[in-house]
């Protein structure tokens, strides 16, 4: 069953107090900036088998969850490191 009302995974949402931070990071620091496109991409795709619109087994939605869990986890440590 798909919910209707999904959450926004976008890591400036979720933290909108490191917004700042992570939009200078997104411009200055290639690998920051690779991490949160490939974060972006699965948070797509997460939202469009939610939705319906793609069709995706739980196993493998599951195993696209818990990479897009990792990567927000090593984005929000960067972001919050000390300048």
């Amino acid at each position: 069953m798909h919910n209707n009302k999904l959450l926004s995974h976008v890591l400036a949402v979720e933290f909108p107090e490191l917004a700042p931070r992570i939009h200078e990071l997104k411009a200055s620091n290639h690998h920051f900036a690779h991490l949160l496109a490939n974060h972006d991409d699965l948070d797509k795709r997460i939202t469009q088998a939610e939705k319906g619109d793609v069709n995706i087994d739980e196993l493998a939605l599951e195993k696209l969850k818990k990479e897009r869990l990792h990567l927000k986890d090593e984005l929000f440590r960067l972001a919050s490191q000390a300048h």
